[in-house]
């Protein structure tokens, strides 16, 4: 698919699977600084080179760690994304935990969507990695999943502040593309209809078990010519194991509820009449999206990026994709581009 943007005409090949921060900024458990170093080294060397962070992610902690790797690599050899409307504040005292984050840097996130803050963000970004540019900038979580029912005015702030300074910044060539990253399509649907974006962080919402982003936002995407960075393409673990589905799955962040498990089991058990393991099926069902520059896994270990990558590569035959569609698994009407 054709783009505007020549950062996002670079996402071929390695940049197809990017590295995504999150767990490196201490998600849910903590993780040390060498087994941080060692997953983002092994990505490197398995040939990853698109990279994503945030500030939110261990309240700078992620940040920390990509930079101390990325700064020793030829610049020009990867592509790196952050994400602005949160800015960070200096806490002596932090807690345990907050946002899902343990243990990460003493610093207390706060919404920003203001012209001026998302400036910050980025000055404050550049110099927790000591990289001379970031690529990509997201305008983080302006959707309802993160604010309910003040989504309107935080989207409002966001497209009156956050927007214009990253579009000013994509003009004096800071920034080689701007795009939202966010947990519902129809925020991406808003956006596109307010603003010049170059692409779209989605998570969770183009995936094997929930793929609602298909009908109306794809085809947005492609008229358009705007590419979909596609996250959450696990849907919080519920497609991760290829043993099957855990019993203590989880969806979108929360246990799984009966529909979605039933769901996910019922492509499981399609994945063992094919032979083919499921979060191979669910990672590679996102990359064959017809607008999708890239699809970006979190990892907390060399093994499990390895295990990605081998998704990836794994071998998937037509007849698997018609069986789900067969046993109403996968709706027949996808764009013919969207399949493996």
């Amino acid at each position: 698919m054709p783009t505007k943007n020549a950062v996002l005409d670079r996402f071929q090949g390695p940049l197809r699977l990017g590295l995504g921060g999150a767990p490196l900024g201490n998600l849910y458990a903590p993780l040390s600084d060498d087994e941080a170093e060692r997953t983002i080294e092994a990505a490197w060397q398995l040939g990853v080179r698109y990279f994503d962070t945030a500030p939110l992610y261990g309240h700078g902690l992620s940040e920390v760690r990509f930079g101390r790797f990325l700064r020793t690599q030829p610049r020009d050899g990867f592509v790196l994304s952050t994400k602005v409307g949160r800015l960070l504040s200096p806490d002596p005292d932090p807690p345990a935990e907050r946002d899902g984050y343990v243990g990460g840097l003493p610093l207390a996130p706060r919404f920003d969507y203001s012209f001026d803050g998302a400036l910050r963000s980025i000055d404050e970004s550049l110099q927790r990695m000591q990289i001379d540019r970031i690529d990509i900038a997201f305008i983080h979580d302006i959707d309802r999943h993160t604010h309910g029912d003040a989504q309107p005015v935080r989207f409002r702030e966001a497209m009156d502040g956050a927007y214009r300074a990253l579009h000013r910044l994509r003009g004096e060539g800071v920034l080689g593309a701007i795009g939202i990253g966010v947990n519902e399509w129809q925020a991406c649907r808003e956006a596109l209809g307010e603003g010049d974006f170059d692409c779209m962080m989605l998570a969770g919402r183009y995936t094997l078990l929930d793929n609602a982003a298909a009908a109306e936002l794809v085809p947005l995407c492609v008229a358009k010519g705007v590419r979909l960075i596609l996250a959450g393409v696990f849907n919080s673990g519920i497609l991760a194991s290829a043993d099957g589905v855990a019993a203590d799955a989880h969806f979108d962040y929360r246990p799984a509820d009966r529909q979605n498990r039933e769901k996910a089991l019922h492509i499981a058990r399609i994945c063992n009449e094919f032979d083919v393991a499921l979060p191979a099926a669910a990672l590679q069902f996102a990359m064959a999206c017809r607008c999708a520059a890239a699809v970006v896994v979190g990892a907390r270990s060399a093994t499990e990026i390895t295990q990605s990558v081998a998704h990836r590569d794994a071998h998937i035959p037509a007849a698997f994709w018609e069986a789900l569609v067969v046993e109403g698994l996968l709706p027949a009407g996808l764009p013919p581009g969207s399949w493996p």
